[in-house]
């Protein structure tokens, strides 16, 4: 995918790379890195930091790393490895060759913290995690040192070799950095380094039984892959003194620079992680991949489009303080791009029977139907024509109300590309009431939908005939949660919606749409954007998930604001 990222030069970290080079730090060069764990499915919020991450690299002539911080035996696997690959590149970010892990470097960093040790700035400790915890301090209350923190270099050398080669169990000590455990940062009281795992990693197998933490890792990683400018999330703006005492006391030349922005807060929805397992491994969603998950594979079997997500990741900006964005500014850009790229199709989803009287029976005759008029190069479609047809049920009233303008009894309407209707009779269950059939005439003199008499009708309706029409379901998707942020306060899956999922099972679409592929995207006129659900496509399923319905509230809301 070609992108212009001229307009990412507009934000305060370009500044920083601006005075970089100007300086000639660096050697005037940028480089940088998305660094994910992969313990899970990356979402929404990481295609803000890759296209950051990305799109600076891209504006500044540089070079730009997908590194995996696989630190983390217990919680990381290789499908989210591959299901991470496989988003970055359908978002269109290029790594080229430059693929790396953290777990690459386990031996450089065992010897890094070998010389920490040496270097009398890193000592093993003995205490429970509890107890580490407790010795920590608060927020108020400076942090109490370790008992072990003044043990020898040989003793502390001794004890982490022996921790290496496995002679303790997991949890028994952990190595840790000294620093100053009344230290206004937390994160500066003497953090731990390595832990001790007796658990294979899924590319060292049982090679390691010691593991660096992420916050020793991951400034390290950095470093030895050459990167200059750090970009991270704001989340991680206390960890960026830790960040630098890790490269200034082992020596690193011209050590990167960690650089934070806001992360991407979406409404109606969740971004943690965490809270996304607890979705997927709770049974709420079908998986990582549910079409109402924030995650780029749900977003992806949707039907959103890269292009859409980069344009919302654009507009929402590059900031220093964090915000919430509203759900509906991102259904705002998949809209733009669909109206532009979508080819436009018929759907009935409430069907009801309509017959044609004056129709010839048996006969059938194809009309032309556009197929974008933002694509008039695309030309037309013919669709099939026939004495029966569907049309929604709820063009019909058996007693109009006022400005309703579509079908009752006596009244004349226009089908989309087709010919004038009038209804002249209905049936009606007569048991439920509901009417399950209507009788009309059409006027052969209207075929197109237009009137050379002149005479005008005011309301439209979309149809597909029914021999021809092909039978699907659709699965219409709402916010996942009632709440604009269901993280603010109690337990977020007590804000579920109950309706964030619809299944309409019997709709009728015009017969073209069987040779659709998975996740081939429509317009569904008057009814939203759809897409063929790509996963039960490949099952020979013909289902249609609503990406977003057509009416579009942030540009209105924008309107108002100009």
């Amino acid at each position: 995918m070609s992108k212009d990222y001229s307009a990412l030069t507009e934000n305060f970290i370009q500044k920083v790379i601006d005075q970089d080079r100007e300086e000639k730090k660096y050697g005037g060069q940028v480089h940088t890195r998305f660094p994910p764990e992969p313990n899970g499915y990356i979402h929404i919020g990481s295609a803000k930091a890759i296209l950051i991450n990305y799109g600076l690299a891209q504006a500044n002539g540089g070079k730009f790393n997908l590194r995996f911080d696989d630190t983390d035996p217990t919680k990381e696997e290789e499908e989210f490895v591959e299901s991470i690959i496989e988003d970055i590149k359908w978002l269109g970010a290029d790594w080229e060759d430059r693929l790396f892990f953290a777990s690459d470097y386990f031996d450089k960093m065992y010897e890094c913290a070998v010389q920490l040790i040496k270097d009398g700035k890193a000592f093993v400790c003995d205490l429970s995690q509890e107890e580490i915890r407790e010795y920590r301090g608060t927020l108020t209350k400076p942090g109490k040192e370790s008992p072990y923190r003044e043990r020898s270099i040989v003793e502390n050398l001794d004890l982490f070799e022996r921790m290496k080669a496995g002679e303790f169990p997991t949890g028994n000590r952990v190595l840790r950095a000294k620093i100053d455990m009344a230290s206004p940062n937390m994160n500066m009281r003497d953090p731990v380094i390595y832990r001790i795992q007796h658990n294979p990693h899924f590319r060292t197998g049982d090679k390691w039984c010691i593991y660096p933490m992420y916050d020793y890792a991951h400034p390290l990683s950095d470093a030895f892959e050459g990167i200059t400018h750090s970009l991270c999330s704001l989340e991680f703006e206390d960890n960026r003194p830790l960040y630098n005492w890790f490269l200034e006391n082992l020596d690193f030349p011209e050590p990167p620079q960690q650089i934070e922005f806001a992360r991407l807060n979406i409404s109606h929805t969740v971004m943690s992680k965490r809270k996304l397992r607890r979705l997927v491994e709770g049974g709420h969603v079908n998986g990582w991949d549910d079409p109402r998950m924030p995650t780029i594979c749900g977003l992806r079997r949707r039907g959103y489009t890269p292009e859409a997500i980069w344009d919302f990741c654009d507009r929402s900006g590059v900031a220093k303080s964090n915000s919430l964005v509203s759900i509906a500014q991102l259904e705002h850009c998949i809209r733009e791009d669909l109206n532009i790229r979508a080819p436009r199709v018929m759907a009935v989803l409430d069907p009801l029977k309509v017959i044609i009287e004056n129709y010839p029976e048996g006969e059938t005759e194809y009309l032309d139907s556009e197929i974008n008029p933002e694509q008039p190069e695309l030309g037309k479609r013919k669709l099939p024509f026939s004495r029966e047809l569907y049309i929604e049920k709820d063009d019909f009233r058996e007693d109009p109300p006022k400005k309703f303008f579509r079908l009752g009894p006596g009244r004349e309407i226009r089908l989309k590309d087709a010919y004038y209707i009038k209804c002249v009779d209905y049936k009606k269950d007569p048991e439920t009431g509901e009417i399950t059939e209507l009788r009309c005439t059409y006027d052969p003199e209207t075929k197109g939908g237009w009137s050379e008499d002149g005479r005008k009708v005011r309301g439209t309706a979309h149809w597909v005939s029914a021999p021809q029409a092909v039978s699907a379901e659709i699965r219409i998707y709402n916010h996942l949660f009632n709440s604009e942020n269901p993280e603010e306060e109690g337990d977020f899956l007590e804000d579920l919606n109950p309706d964030s999922l619809e299944i309409v099972s019997g709709c009728m679409v015009e017969p073209g749409l069987k040779k659709s592929g998975p996740g081939d995207r429509f317009q569904f006129l008057r009814k939203g954007y759809f897409n063929r659900d790509p996963v039960e496509a490949k099952k020979g399923n013909l289902v249609f998930n609503r990406i977003v319905p057509l009416r579009d509230t942030w540009a209105k809301m924008q309107k108002k604001k100009d």
